[in-house]
């Protein structure tokens, strides 16, 4: 790789945990609760590692292969930037997203969890990047967010919400709103901030008027 690759300090294979929902963008964070034994060894090992782990999406469209459910095409990895353990052995730790990646590859399995072998050929020059400001009608996502928090039984702090960035506003909402897997999926692999935007705008609208949503019910 030259100097000037965005991807030259990437790792080439990663650990990843496939999990239904979990959406990690760059700069983003994802708390997770780790319980499973071989996720708990995944973390362990990303920790003597650089702290380096992905998170993907198992793709339903997709046979079932000799490691598990299929996964979606693209992920995003992240650095857990915060980590400890409760009394009952679970990990608790929080991912700071770095880059989305392609899968180029799935590797053996190692103390039980998955690794692929990434390729980072389109994603790392527009995720590592510096964020372009604004870029999205701000007044019109935050209206749909209003009536789509509203019809889904969903309460906000919105003086935090008002006070956030356009790009934390952004991420934050594409990560945590309620959407379903493949929903996610688009917003993942949007290739610029507007483009994500627009999804998101859509999405939020749709929402508004779909079937609601339990409260507190897990996406």
């Amino acid at each position: 790789m030259t100097a000037q690759d965005p991807a030259r300090d990437l790792p080439a294979a990663f650990p990843v945990f496939p999990l239904t929902g979990a959406l990690l963008l760059p700069r983003g964070r994802l708390p997770l609760n780790i319980f499973e034994p071989r996720y708990k060894a995944m973390v362990e090992d990303a920790l003597g590692e650089r702290r380096l782990m992905a998170m993907i999406q198992p793709d339903p469209a997709l046979a079932r292969g000799a490691n598990g459910p299929g996964l979606y095409p693209v992920g995003c990895l992240g650095r857990i930037c915060s980590f400890s353990e409760t009394d009952d052995g679970r990990y608790l730790i929080t991912l700071t997203g770095i880059a989305r990646f392609r899968v180029g590859e799935e590797l053996p399995m190692r103390r039980g969890y998955r690794r692929v072998r990434a390729d980072w050929g389109e994603f790392p020059a527009l995720d590592l990047a510096e964020p372009a400001p604004g870029g999205f009608d701000r007044g019109s996502l935050l209206s749909a967010l209003r009536g789509f928090f509203a019809h889904h039984g969903i309460q906000a702090n919105w003086e935090a919400v008002e006070k956030m960035s356009d790009e934390g506003l952004l991420t934050t909402l594409a990560m945590v709103c309620p959407f379903e897997a493949a929903e996610k999926q688009v917003l993942l692999e949007a290739p610029d901030a507007a483009t994500r935007a627009h999804a998101l705008l859509a999405l939020l609208m749709i929402g508004a008027h779909g079937p609601a949503e339990e409260p507190g019910r897990p996406s």
